[in-house]
């Protein structure tokens, strides 16, 4: 019977060292640099393991934003984007 406690201990603490190993690589490859990013503004795509800045699609196609309360929001984005970067002057 001891042989078998023994066996069953050996493979539960190798499952245990296992799991904890996949835990510490998960955590350290795809969650906090995600959380980084995401802390940063940016969008994290767990996938390809890259942080994005995004882009307005009038910055892309060139065309002008026509709608008054559209470019309010765009240009209040972009001030608080501003404002959230590093080393960025507090606005007085």
């Amino acid at each position: 019977m001891s042989n078998l406690i023994r066996r069953v201990f050996r493979i539960t603490a190798a499952l245990f060292l296992v799991t904890c190993l996949v835990l510490l690589v998960v955590q350290v490859v795809w969650v906090t640099p995600g959380q980084d990013c995401e802390r940063a503004g940016k969008w994290w795509d767990w996938r390809q393991r890259a942080c994005a800045q995004p882009i307005l699609i009038s910055d892309l196609t060139g065309r002008p934003i026509t709608d008054g309360k559209s470019h309010d929001a765009a240009k209040a984005d972009a001030r608080a984007r501003k404002a959230e970067a590093p080393g960025a002057a507090k606005p007085d």
